[in-house]
């Protein structure tokens, strides 16, 4: 099991967690499904999270509701994907 950190500024902002409270309902949970996912699975579909190519270490979350594409960026520290 790994764990997803969200960076947080030295004042204590969150701008993943300002994001999701942006969301709708139905598309916060949904992004906070595929977050789940990636916490409990040892293997991840590539739907909900890849390696970009040409990058050193950066992986992206992919959420689709609806038409809607949400991506969220981060690398992995150990086993624990950050998310800036």
């Amino acid at each position: 099991m790994r764990n997803i950190d969200f960076y947080t500024t030295e004042d204590g902002k969150c701008p993943i967690a300002e994001f999701l409270d942006s969301l709708s309902g139905k598309q916060a949970q949904k992004v906070a499904w595929v977050l789940q996912l990636i916490e409990e699975l040892d293997k991840i579909p590539t739907t909900y999270l890849k390696k970009l190519v040409n990058t050193d270490n950066i992986w992206e979350v992919r959420v689709q509701v609806g038409g809607n594409i949400f991506r969220l960026l981060g690398f992995f520290d150990g086993d624990n994907l950050v998310v800036p």
